[in-house]
């Protein structure tokens, strides 16, 4: 079983819902097991900032899936939740990304591993580090607990 960790996101509709039933979901699938998550906080939008606060929150799976079809079950999980993709970084009932799976590095068209902008993005550090703190980036060499505190202080090319 191959551990990966997954970023959601929502701020429309019941936003801890969408979570939830986002988290209900992926848990039910036949391969994948939910062992871990964090605290959901709310936080301000990014990139696009006319919209209103997300509630963002880190899970920890444990999956049989492959990447890709990972990516597919994530985004079958955003449409069953009603995500329209209408604009890059606009308002949506549920995002999910995955952000690392194992030590994985992977640069494809419709899928990078690990997330290339999660260093820039205290809404994936925060609740990130608090179920995988001591989890090192394979991109960067350090963990993600370092990540969080380069980043509140300042740094964003870590």
């Amino acid at each position: 079983m191959a551990v990966v960790y997954l970023g959601l996101g929502s701020n429309m509709g019941d936003r801890r819902d969408n979570l939830e039933s986002a988290i209900q979901k992926l848990d039910d699938h036949e391969a994948i097991e939910v062992v871990n998550r964090s605290s959901i906080l709310e936080t301000e939008p990014y990139g696009k900032t006319d919209q209103p606060n997300f509630m963002n929150m880190c899970v920890m799976i444990e999956t049989r899936v492959s990447p890709l079809d990972l990516l597919e079950v994530a985004l079958s999980i955003e449409h069953d939740l009603g995500r329209v993709r209408k604009e890059v970084w606009g308002p949506r009932t549920i995002d999910i990304d995955i952000l690392l799976y194992e030590d994985l590095e992977l640069s494809l068209d419709e899928l990078n591993i690990p997330h290339a902008e999660m260093h820039k993005r205290s809404f994936v550090l925060e609740p990130l580090s608090e179920i995988a703190g001591d989890v090192v980036h394979p991109g960067t060499g350090r963990t993600i607990e370092a990540m969080r505190r380069a980043l509140e202080a300042g740094e964003t090319n870590v």
